[in-house]
């Protein structure tokens, strides 16, 4: 390489674009269920929440590579609602949302009905710093509601 095209590097400078620059953190995802009918896409608030729905479809013990992940509220729903079982609930629920590193369960309250259980949740998008109130319905009949 010659001397000029040494030096040619040197005074050559590239400025980053700026119109590009990302100022945002956006997630995206792809769902088949959609209540707008837009598409599969989901972004952001939208995807965390579906993930968190997927965690909770899943029965503890279907994962094969690890049987302590998922929901055991399935195998609960036809058990007395005694204290122990609601602590367990309780405990289940916030290793589910604090599994998502994206939010942060600040308030969890497990209450039963005549179908089935109910929990209230409040969660933190840890990157937006949004508190949300989530209410979950496990229905004897209807599955997660």
């Amino acid at each position: 390489m010659s001397q000029l095209e040494k030096n040619l590097y040197k005074r050559v400078s590239v400025s980053p674009n700026k119109a590009t620059a990302s100022t945002g953190r956006a997630y995206r995802g792809f769902s088949t269920i959609s209540e707008k009918n837009e598409g599969y896409s989901l972004y952001d608030f939208e995807l965390i929440k579906q993930d968190l729905i997927n965690h909770f479809h899943i029965r503890q013990g279907e994962k094969l590579s690890d049987p302590t992940f998922g929901c055991i509220i399935w195998d609960l729903l036809y058990e007395p609602f005694t204290y122990s079982v609601q602590e367990a609930i309780v405990d289940n629920v916030t290793k589910i949302i604090n599994y998502d590193p994206r939010i942060q369960a600040d308030d969890v309250i497990v209450d039963s009905y005549d179908q089935g259980i109910t929990v209230t949740c409040t969660i933190t998008y840890l990157p937006y710093s949004i508190a949300e109130e989530l209410k979950f319905k496990f229905d004897q009949k209807n599955g997660l509601a």
